[in-house]
């Protein structure tokens, strides 16, 4: 594997900081589907440590980008969970230089990233390293279709299902969180369609992207200061 090389960045390159806007916008090319709230999740989750301005703003530095850029990769591409990439990154911190598992398997990365790709029940399960059983529970609650194939990006969802049945956290718990998520689906759409101007399905899929994802950020804070109490 390639490490970061940021010694390579020009002088100002390396001195330049960006928003987390600026970061989207830089990444948005190769991971449309990249949001504020999934950067500050990798932050949490200590993958990504970006400076602090004296009123508190995130500053990511170019390093930051291509680090973030590899692990989005190696989500996408490889179908890595978070607590391997961490391990990756580890590794590529210290100067050493890793082996990316299945990089040296025969398949074309563009193929894997297509939204057409799909995988099997035994891919899915194979790819996230969760149990069949849970993948079953998952279609049980509803959290899954009842689908014999499934989108790559299904994986992140399985992923995370994963990480939570960790906790004893498992799909039957989550079936009010789905329930809520409809319902709010189903809010969001009628806002869309109730302001009118929308042209065409995709459009309408956009706006109400974009207005889950300000629910999504609001929620999330919400959340944490509850915690913090």
């Amino acid at each position: 594997m390639r490490a970061l090389n940021t010694a390579a960045l020009s002088s100002k390159a390396k001195n330049a900081r960006f928003s987390i806007g600026q970061v989207l916008e830089a990444l948005s090319d190769n991971f449309a589907d990249l949001t504020a709230s999934k950067i500050r999740f990798l932050e949490d989750r200590g993958l990504i440590t970006p400076e602090r301005s004296n009123s508190g703003y995130r500053k990511y530095t170019q390093a930051d980008i291509e680090r973030l850029r590899l692990i989005l990769t190696l989500q996408a591409e490889h179908f890595l969970p978070l607590k391997a990439i961490l391990e990756l990154l580890k590794d590529i911190d210290a100067g050493k230089d890793p082996v990316i598992p299945g990089a040296a398997a025969p398949q074309d990365a563009a193929s894997i990233f297509s939204p057409h790709k799909v995988l099997t029940r035994d891919e899915l399960a194979t790819a996230t390293g969760v149990s069949q059983a849970l993948i079953r529970d998952a279609i049980r609650a509803g959290i899954l279709p009842g689908a014999e194939v499934f989108p790559a990006v299904t994986v992140n969802l399985v992923n995370a299902l994963g990480r939570l049945a960790e906790h004893g956290i498992t799909p039957r718990h989550l079936q009010s969180t789905r329930v809520a998520a409809e319902k709010q689906a189903a809010d969001i759409s009628h806002i869309v369609r109730s302001r009118g101007g929308v042209n065409g399905v995709h459009e309408h899929y956009e706006q109400a992207l974009q207005i889950a994802e300000l629910f999504e950020t609001v929620r999330i804070s919400v959340v944490r200061n509850a915690l913090r109490r």
